[in-house]
């Protein structure tokens, strides 16, 4: 089989040029498109309030991405509860430390992270055990880091803010492609929301981490391409090992 086209469920790079994929393609011979198989909708304050979680009975937030910054003040200035300068921030990684200097004046509070993964943040964590943390997420995610803090003894509020929702694909003719690139179980979802008929035929599937690979096989999908491994820990990479060797067989 000739992969001609393939279909990327993730937003087009800003500067294709100078992505992996634009390489992959060229070198190949292969048509790559891009679309967001997902997208993401802030809880309403009205939907929110029902939890009844109150933000400003914490004195501490963790941030695991910048989407849950831009959502934990919409709904702070949407409910009218003014953050104090007292409250501090625990953040996954440097880059989003940084991004909260959108909200608040960085150098004036009492900012942490980690260096990538949550688990180095909670070495941070612990040792403030006497804060009450808040912990701003998505309905859905791939580690329950809920448990992690309950497993640690920390005290917390697990706060919905933000949805993952399918986006909308019928302009997507899913049938001309011969392989599809999965990032997210979210991604598998939205295919047969968009596709509820939809049946793989002898179209390729590629999928990035475990938890995604899992709801490839969990919805009746053969799964052809895996990443990350140790001899491709991109997608990019397995998709080219993947071409290679079907050029070697023929």
């Amino acid at each position: 089989m000739k992969i001609k086209n393939v279909l990327v469920s993730q937003p087009k790079p800003a500067e294709v040029e100078k992505s992996p994929y634009f390489l992959l393609a060229k070198k190949y011979k292969v048509n790559i498109d891009f679309h967001k198989f997902i997208k993401i909708e802030g809880i309403k304050a009205i939907d929110f309030r029902k939890d009844r979680i109150a933000i400003l009975d914490h004195t501490a937030v963790i941030f695991t991405s910048r989407h849950a910054v831009d959502h934990f003040f919409r709904l702070a200035k949407e409910m009218r509860a003014e953050v104090p300068d007292t409250m501090k921030y625990f953040c996954v990684s440097e880059a989003i430390a940084f991004y909260l200097q959108k909200y608040v004046q960085y150098r004036k509070r009492k900012i942490f992270y980690g260096r990538q993964s949550f688990a180095q943040l909670m070495e941070i964590i612990v040792k403030h055990k006497g804060e009450n943390f808040l912990l701003p997420c998505s309905d859905v995610a791939e580690v329950d880091l809920s448990k992690i803090l309950k497993d640690n003894k920390i005290n917390h509020s697990k706060a919905i803010m933000y949805q993952t929702v399918a986006s909308d694909l019928l302009d997507v003719e899913i049938d001309k492609y011969d392989l599809l690139v999965f990032f997210s179980p979210s991604g598998v979802k939205s295919l047969f929301t968009n596709f509820p008929k939809y049946k793989q035929g002898e179209t390729l599937i590629g999928a990035f981490g475990p938890s995604t690979c899992k709801a490839v096989e969990e919805a009746g999908l053969k799964l052809s391409i895996e990443a990350p491994t140790k001899s491709a820990p991109s997608m990019t990479m397995a998709l080219e090992q993947y071409i290679e060797n079907l050029m070697k067989t023929k």
